[in-house]
């Protein structure tokens, strides 16, 4: 390290000139030493090349970054600085990552991709609000926040100059900046500033842009828009001042290039009614725009731009009469253009037609006088002293004063124009600071270059004046704040060049000096230029020219033609010609040429009268100002605006001059950046210590090169200063400052080349141990082989040696055998010889035998047989009279048997059980099968035992035959033996006889059996087709795939239908909050003379208007009603809600009783018809005529009873109440009001039994009818009266016995498959829970599996524990709860003890009322009374005051509770005002907490949950009985008896859905500034930082440093914010279903931040922060399992910041990894994976760049998908929100209110 480094060493590459391509890269092959005169290298294309140097024709050349360094966001960050480098890096920025914007230091370069990007929608502007410059991807709105930023932190105006030459993308740049204050500083009084702002800019690009041959939409002047600010930063109005306009413009087009664009808007638009009279038609037919013999642009539609033009004055205020006067004056430059000017033939004069039709046109629309036009455009007056006299001009000098009047009439239009976009604009408010925004156009050079071009580069040499200054002021200001050691840089200053143009007699003073002379000439100009400036550097006189002169300027060379300069200089209008035009009859074209200084003054006059000559030429006074003196003077004010402000510089490049996408011309490139400054930037920044590190990030990118003790130091500030001084011998290569660290030019790329060999040394120490190990191993496997082929081969050797043995012995053995059984064979031959003679005589002597014992056998059989046949002969005659008795008595019994059968087999019953006995029936035929099979196995067994048994005597008889034979020689012997064996071979036969009669019974048996099988197995199975069609047909109702398909498309669209209402309802409240805000600002405005700030971040939740309940079209034809809204009013009739409910209430009513005439109607029809079909059988529709008659009877009964009740109390409660105080008058009034009630009672009681006995009557006489009809059908059926009887009562007896069972049967089958239901849903959730686990746990390694597998149940322990905790802690509370009611019980107790012992000196109404109450409070039924005066107090105790720490304690949605129980209250007393009294001030007064609360999470929370429930009980006791399944007993009784409250639930529902969106705002707004920070910024995993690329130049400008606290936010705080909102949610009683829902827009939130700053920041976009970033989604993850929210979807929308992570781990090189990232990222679009990598960044040179082959593939593979164009996500997408009906299983009957609250004045009834 101690050696001097030196660059130009072997494989370093370095950049030589090029004339095509400007630069090339090469590399150097052989070392190269100082002093030699040839550099060896090799060019790309491996062609060698021997470069010359020299040491002052040739230097030495440029060298290249290192890989890792090139595409960076800032050029600044570059270790080598020059111009190849810059130009490299933004060719590899603009062609392979498709960035068109790079910084270079504080200017922000842009190159005009010729291509609409979709980078700067509204979703890109909320990702930069807010940002550092530094933090996010280089962009325009980047420039414009830093703009912002610093006007609101340093309270000094800013100022945005954006240059460059015509077609680089100037106009577009500008706009997007006011797009971005328009947005982000959006007027805080609603009054569209910001669009007018906006507006503003197609109007100037109508009337001052054009096509040129470089650009379709040049601005042909220059513009500095102002856009003022208020003290809060909000837009409140715009200023705009332009340069220089190119007049000539609108007389003269080169080829290809078109006049202004309004000019052929107007003409494409002739054609409308209201520009008939404008004497128009095409462009074509006009001088004016047919002069660039092109009148169409690609893709631009006039007409349309002509609409956006119109559109854009009528917002700005500007009159349609004012508009029409603008477009007849453009009409009549057209037409100006077209008048025909002949020549004389003396050739001095000429003449104008007077039939001229554009003549004619033209005085008619500007309304002058024809004749004077005509004379006046051909003549001139010439002023003497004396006198004054009419010249004729020439042709020439006509034609030419002719396009000086059309150039001066559209310019004064112009100035107009601008003026009034001004007044538009200008706001009465105090303007607190201001962004300037400048549109100037940059340096041009041109083949000719006029007086234009001359202008123009003269404002751009002031430009780049204070641009170098305020570069070298920045570079000071960063060396003084680090306390570096300051020297003077050189920088290119331009002020002589200045000095050249503007000082005294400098260029444009001999200008305006020989625009004074009489006959003044150019030629003459141009000689006293060469007399004047000859002596200039930076002048010069052309060789071949006396015309023209040249100036050097900082950015080229440029030869100017002296032709035309005084003329445009002079800008000559002849006055008579304006005369004419301010004597116009309209007022508009008069004012324009109306000169402010017409206006007489005193001072003015003073002059008149001191010089009376002169009074003719006062008019002209503005017409002598030269276009150059203007110019100048304009310019020195622009130069004073932009030096009292902070400067921001936008740099445009032209990348060709085709026009074609991304298409990148390096030696245009070369000339654009020379021109505008990038380059000078550059090399200041070079001079002095360009690169600049902090301490830590320093730290962590080189300490590989540290000591290990050095590492371990705390004070990182010596360990870097120590480790510098070590690698860097000379200390003027780097500098220590406070915070950062300074380096030369080049050291950076030094310390990254020793940084890269530390870890090339550590790699090949790696791969030298790697590649040892693996030939040890290598090793080991070879010995090892080796031994065990040696192993095996001494086995064979041994094995073979051992066969010889083996075989050898065998041998002699086989010997030894063959010998043996030669011998055995001939004694065995002499053996058989004698046994034969034996063996025939010994059976002749046992056959003699034998004979003589069969025939003893045969007798005895013969006896056997005829002996049984008598005993059976004997037994069949027995047998078979005893069957002929048993038949004759089983006959009688079956006859008996029969009967009953047939009764029984019609009742389920009896199926039930005849299918329950054929199964068992089955299963014992089964086992008897079973059972018989066994017995014949064992049979067969001992069948074969016998044979062998048989076989061994047999065998046994035969050598005892033998042996008799051999021994014996008695005849009578043998005889005797042979009758033995006939004996047993008899019996061998009878037992084979047996056997197969046995063998037949069995098969016969088996086969009845089997064949009784298959009949109970047929009649089974037609019993299971039957069960199995009726369970089909049962679950054909709960499982349909299609309409499984259909629901879910409903569902879909039902949610999309919720999105558009819930939006609705949205932009409804911002409405009605902005109607408030206004009309509190008119009663402020009104009665309070004084300023008053209203807070600008309201709720939009407060609306004191009720909502209307139904429209006016739902009212019917009511006349009360409306009699009642029309004297009401139709405003207070419209938002009244009782009004309107008390109309959809009758109009219900009368639908209601429409719908049951009409039902009534068609039974009688239906019951007319079926009367005549169904004569025969009409039992069924009389008993049903009866039941619904008897029904209706029980009905008025319990009516009845009912009223008698009722009546009975009032009779009691009125005499108590008369006997009590029978003295007062209006308790008298009161009783006769009731006794009036009572008689009306009565009589209605009277109709109600005449009702009653008419239905008696027609139920009688239907009974009646019924009873003879049935004796009519029981005559006619049957004679036998006693089978009729049996019959009958047996069919209805089993009738209803069917009845009864397929009642209980479908009960319990709706019971079981409901349950069945319950439980699949429990299954399959537990199955997918249980799926997601075991695909996740085997995606892990086996000791993965382990540890994750503790985990769970760790987490399942741990939440079991929690759930105990929760269970003890309720039970905590309920202890305590119950406590204090038993205080205060026991103090009720005492109070009334003590009302007791003072009875006796009380009223009796008194102890009445004490009585009742406690009646009352004994009897509770869920109702709170309240009296009507006391509303507001209960508005206000319960809903205004409350805090929800106070009610912690109670039943969650105490409030909301409370609420409906004094409802309730109201409904049962009928009392309607006191209900809509009491629901309104409700809503209203949360509305109004809601809104003072517009930032309170928990205030938002508990009225949430407040709202829902109180929504979830008018539901549940609605009476809707979709409301009540769930309902117990006693809360189907509390239901509501008198009102429908139908709409109030609309109502409350929308306000659930206004306060479910402020409580999604102001969380998003909390955890807003944690996301980003905590996702992808903080060190979740420490191990990490050592390897992120940090370091580079921070944008210090763009750094808040007075702000504080910390400014960095980790996942677990993030993870902790989530977890107190889930928890104050739970803790207020919140719905389950809503708070995973408010966590799935939250994770929403959090998913969109990360990903579109991933994809705006090149920083994050690595290997490490992938790893980081799926690290922390896994803990989100966790998050939800852990609070059961995993099911809620939250999730899911955390896949594409997942997939992203993935993205950046995966590999990225082959077509397979294309394919794979393909199929991963499916959450991703298109345009998401390109972004990302293109961003990709590797960590070290180690690690590869994603290639632009790669990156086509993977567009190529993707191209299919149908992905939407925007990059970013839509951070403010909101889900739908569902409010699900949750029934509360509380009892009202059992709350209980804490006397905290302070609602004594309600009564418990």
């Amino acid at each position: 390290m101690e050696e001097q480094y030196y660059p130009y060493t072997t494989f370093t590459r370095v950049w030589i000139p090029d004339p095509d391509e400007v630069w090339k890269a090469a590399e150097i092959t052989r070392d190269y030493k100082e002093g030699e005169p040839v550099l060896h290298l090799r060019l790309e294309d491996e062609t060698p090349l021997e470069y010359p140097i020299g040491p002052k024709s040739n230097p030495l050349p440029f060298l290249r970054n290192p890989d890792i360094l090139v595409g960076e966001n800032d050029l600044t960050a570059l270790s080598y600085l020059h111009e190849p480098a810059v130009l490299h890096n933004l060719r590899v920025r603009f062609l392979e990552s498709n960035h068109i914007y790079t910084y270079c230091g504080i200017v922000l370069v842009a190159i005009n991709p010729y291509e609409q990007l979709q980078i700067y929608g509204e979703e890109v502007i909320n990702a930069y609000s807010g940002q550092n410059m530094g933090d996010m991807d280089p962009h325009i709105f980047a420039v414009a926040e830093e703009a912002y930023k610093q006007m609101a932190r340093d309270e000094r105006n800013q100022s945005i100059i954006v240059s460059g030459e015509s077609g680089a993308g100037k106009t577009v740049s500008a706009k997007y900046a006011m797009r971005y204050f328009a947005t982000v500083g959006g007027s805080a009084n609603d009054t569209s500033v910001e669009e007018k702002v906006l507006a503003s800019s197609p109007i100037m690009e109508a009337i001052g842009n054009a096509k040129t041959t470089r650009n379709d939409n040049s601005s042909r002047f220059g513009k500095y828009i102002e856009i003022g600010f208020s003290r809060n930063y909000h837009i409140i109005g715009a200023n705009m001042r332009t340069y220089l306009l190119e007049k000539s413009r609108v007389v003269f087009q080169a080829e290809d290039e078109r006049n202004y664009h309004v000019f052929y808007q107007l003409c494409a638009s002739a054609s409308l009614p209201e520009f008939k009279d404008l004497g128009l038609s095409s462009a074509e037919d006009f001088t004016y725009t047919s002069l660039g013999e092109n009148i169409f642009i690609e893709g631009v539609n006039d007409a349309e731009d002509f609409k956006k033009t119109r559109e854009a004055f009528t917002l700005l205020g500007i009159k349609e009469s004012s508009q029409s006067s603008i477009f007849k004056i453009v009409a009549s430059i057209l037409h100006l253009g077209n008048i025909q000017i002949c020549s004389e033939r003396d050739g001095d004069s000429c003449h104008v037609s007077r039939d001229d039709v554009h003549l004619g046109h033209f005085c008619r629309l500007l309304g002058v006088e024809l004749q004077q036009m005509e004379h006046w455009l051909v003549h001139r007056k010439l002023a003497t002293a004396s006198e004054t006299y009419v010249k004729n001009m020439s042709l020439r000098q006509a034609s030419n004063a002719r396009d000086a009047l059309a150039k001066h009439i559209y310019a004064r239009m112009f100035d107009w124009i601008v003026e009034h976009i001004n007044k538009a604009l200008h706001t009465s408010s105090k303007q607190h600071s201001f962004i300037g925004v400048l549109d100037i156009y940059g340096f041009e050079t041109f083949e000719v270059n006029s007086f234009e071009q001359f202008c123009i580069n003269y404002a751009n040499e002031k430009l780049q004046q204070q641009f170098n200054s305020h570069v070298f002021k920045l570079e000071q200001e960063e060396y003084m704040k680090e306390q570096i050691p300051w020297t003077l840089i050189d920088f290119y200053d331009n002020q002589p060049c200045i000095d050249l143009i503007e000082a005294r007699l400098g260029i444009l003073d001999l200008l305006d000096e020989e625009c004074k002379v009489p006959k003044g000439t150019d030629q003459n100009w141009a000689q006293k230029l060469y007399k004047q400036n000859s002596s200039s550097a930076h002048f010069q006189k052309p060789r071949m020219s006396n015309t023209s002169f040249i100036i050097i300027h900082f950015a080229d060379k440029v030869e100017y033609q002296c032709e035309g300069f005084l003329e445009k200089n002079r800008d000559t209008v002849y006055e008579e010609q304006i005369n004419i035009l301010k004597a116009s009859q309209f007022q508009l074209v008069a004012d324009l040429f109306h000169e402010k200084d017409d206006v007489p003054s005193s001072k003015s006059s003073r002059v008149n009268v001191r010089s009376a000559k002169t009074v003719p030429k006062v008019p002209n006074k503005e017409h002598r100002k030269t276009v150059g003196l203007q110019f100048r003077s304009s310019l020195h004010l622009l130069m004073e605006t932009l030096n009292a402000t902070t400067p921001h510089y936008v740099r445009c490049i032209k990348p060709n001059d085709e026009k074609e996408a991304f298409s990148f011309d390096s030696r245009r490139a070369v000339q654009q950046l020379r021109a505008c400054g990038v380059l000078e930037t550059i090399r200041i920044s070079a001079a002095g210590y360009p690169s600049r590190w902090t301490y830590l990030d320093f730290f962590n990118r080189y300490r590989v090169l540290m000591k290990k003790s050095d590492m371990m130091s705390s004070d990182k500030k010596l360990v870097c200063r120590n480790l510098l001084e070590t690698l860097i011998k000379d200390p003027d290569m780097f500098q220590f400052g406070k915070t950062k660290i300074f380096f030369r030019a080049g050291q950076v790329a030094y310390l990254e080349k020793l940084r890269a060999d530390k870890f090339r040394s550590a790699c090949i120490k790696i791969q030298k141990t790697v590649r040892g190990w693996l030939q040890r191993v290598r090793y080991r496997k070879i010995r090892k082989m080796a031994i065990t082929l040696q192993r095996y081969g001494r086995g064979l050797m041994a094995r073979r040696y051992a066969e010889f043995l083996r075989r050898t012995r065998a041998a002699v053995i086989c010997q030894k055998q063959y010998r043996m059984v030669r011998e055995r064979r001939a004694y065995q031959r002499v053996r058989r010889a004698v046994v034969t003679i034996q063996a025939f005589a010994r059976g002749m002597f046992t056959r003699r035998v034998f004979w003589e014992f069969m025939l003893h056998h045969k007798a005895m059989i013969i006896q056997k047989r005829v002996r049984g046949w008598l005993q059976r002969r004997r037994f069949r005659r027995a047998r078979n009279a005893a069957i002929t008795i048993q038949c004759a008595f089983r006959r009688l019994r079956a006859k008996r048997q029969l009967k009953q059968l047939k009764i029984e087999a019609r009742s389920a019953e009896h199926l039930k059980k005849l299918n329950t006995g054929m199964e068992n029936k089955i299963v014992q035929l089964q086992r008897k099968m079973d059972d018989q099979s066994k017995e014949l196995r064992t049979q067969n067994e001992q069948l074969q035992t016998v044979n062998v048994s048989l076989g061994s005597e047999v065998n046994k008889l035969q050598k005892e035959l033998e042996q008799l034979r051999r021994h014996q020689e008695n005849g009578g012997q043998l005889t005797s033996l042979q009758e033995e064996v006939e004996r047993l071979r008899e019996e061998l036969q009878e037992a084979h006889s047996q056997r197969k009669k046995l063998e037949e019974e069995h098969s016969s048996e088996k086969m009845s059996l089997t064949q009784r099988l298959k009949e109970l197995e047929a009649e089974n199975s037609l019993l299971k087709a039957e069960k199995e069609e009726m369970n089909q047909k049962i679950l054909q109702n709960t499982k349909n795939s299609e309409v499984e398909a259909s629901s879910v498309s409903l569902q879909s669209e039902l949610n999309q239908e919720r999105e558009r209402y819930q939006n609705l309802l949205k932009e409804f409240s911002r409405l009605e909050q902005r109607y408030d805000n206004l009309k509190e600002e008119m009663s402020l405005n009104k009665f309070h003379p004084g300023h008053r700030r209203n807070p600008s971040n309201q709720s939009s939740l407060e609306s004191d208007s009720n909502y209307p309940s139904i429209s006016t079209s739902e009212v019917g034809d009511t006349e009360d009603t409306i009699q009642q809204v029309e004297e009401m009013g139709v405003e207070k009739a419209s938002m009244d809600i009782s009004l309107f409910m008390k109309l959809q209430k009758r109009v219900r009513e009368l639908e209601q009783e429409r719908k049951r005439l009409q039902s009534n109607v068609d039974k009688m029809e239906e019951l007319a018809k079926r009367k005549g079909p169904e004569a025969k059988s009409p039992t069924s529709e009389e008993t049903a005529d009866l039941a619904y008659n008897n029904l209706k009877r029980q009905e008025l009964e319990s009516e009845n009873k009912k009223l008698k009740n009722d009546l009975n109390e009032l009779r009691r409660s009125l005499a108590d109440r008369a006997s009590q105080d029978s003295s007062s008058n209006e308790l008298q009034d009161g009783y006769n009001l009731l006794l009036s009630q009572l008689r009306a009672a009565n009589e209605e009681l009277d109709a109600r039994k005449e009702e009653v006995l008419i239905l008696r009557t027609q139920i009688m006489s239907s009974a009646q009818l019924q009873e003879n009809h049935n004796l009519e059908t029981v005559k006619d059926l049957n004679h036998n009266k006693e089978e009729l009887d049996q019959v009958d009562s047996s069919l209805t007896e089993s009738k209803q016995l069917l009845e009864a069972q397929l009642q209980t049967q479908s009960r319990q089958h709706k019971d079981e498959l409901e349950a069945l239901h319950t439980q699949i849903e429990l299954l399959r959730d537990d199955l997918e829970k249980k799926q997601e686990i075991l695909n996740y746990t085997m995606s892990l390694s086996p000791e993965a599996q382990v540890e994750f597998s503790v985990q769970q149940e760790i987490t399942r322990l741990t939440n079991d524990n929690l759930d105990l905790k929760e269970l003890v802690e309720k039970l905590e509370k309920n202890e305590r709860k119950l406590k204090k009611q038993l205080r205060i019980y026991m103090k009720k107790v005492q109070e009334l003890e003590a009302n007791q012992a003072s009875l006796s000196s009380r009223s009796k109404p008194e102890l009445s009322r004490q009585v009742t109450v406690q009646r009352k409070e004994k009897d509770f039924e869920g109702m709170l009374e309240y009296s009507k005066e006391d509303e507001a107090l209960l508005v206000k105790t319960l809903i205004t005051d409350v805090q929800p720490s106070t009610v912690s304690a109670t039943v969650p949605c105490l409030p909301a509770y409370v609420l409906f129980m004094c409802i309730r209250h109201a409904d049962y007393i009928n009392d309607d005002q006191k209900v809509e009294s009491l629901l309104t001030g409700s809503i209203n007064a949360i509305k109004k907490v809601l809104k003072k609360n517009n930032e309170d999470f928990e205030m938002t929370s508990f009225w949430l949950a407040n709202t829902s429930r109180l929504l979830h009980c008018l539901k549940q006791y609605s009476g809707d009985e979709a409301f009540m399944s769930q309902n117990t007993v006693k809360q189907n009784e509390h239901c509501l008896k008198n009102f429908d409250l139908a709409e109030y639930r609309q109502v409350l529902s929308d306000l659930s859905i206004q306060i479910y969106q402020q409580l999604i705002r102001v969380a998003e707004g909390i955890i807003q500034p944690m996301i980003v920070s905590a996702m992808l910024e903080s060190e979740s995993i420490p191990s990490l930082a050592g390897v992120k690329p940090m370091g580079y130049r921070n944008r210090s400008s763009s750094m808040d440093m007075d702000e504080g606290g910390p400014h960095t936010y980790t996942l677990q705080a993030l993870i902790r914010q989530l977890g107190q909102f889930h928890g104050i949610m739970r803790d207020h009683g919140l719905d389950p279903e809503i708070i995973g829902q408010v966590v799935r827009q939250l994770f929403h939130c959090i998913n969109a931040n990360t990903l579109n700053n991933l994809l705006l920041r090149k920083d994050v976009c690595s290997w490490s922060t992938g790893m980081q970033l799926r690290y922390n989604t896994s803990q989100m993850e966790e998050w939800l399992r852990a609070n059961n929210l995993y099911q809620s979807q939250a999730a899911a929308t955390l896949e594409p910041i997942i997939q992203a992570a993935q993205l950046l781990q995966v590999k990225k090189k082959t077509s397979q990894d294309a394919e794979a990232i393909c199929s991963l990222c499916t959450a991703l679009t298109t345009q998401q994976i390109v972004k990302i990598l293109n961003l990709y960044t590797p960590l070290n040179e180690f690690e590869e760049r994603v290639t632009v082959s790669f990156i086509r593939n993977i567009q190529n593979q993707l191209q299919d998908r149908n992905d939407p164009l925007q990059l970013l996500v839509d951070t403010k997408h909101t889900f739908p929100v569902l409010f699900p009906f949750t029934p509360s299983s509380l009892s009202l009957e059992t709350l209980h209110i804490p006397a905290s609250l302070g609602l004594d004045f309600l009564i418990r009834v």
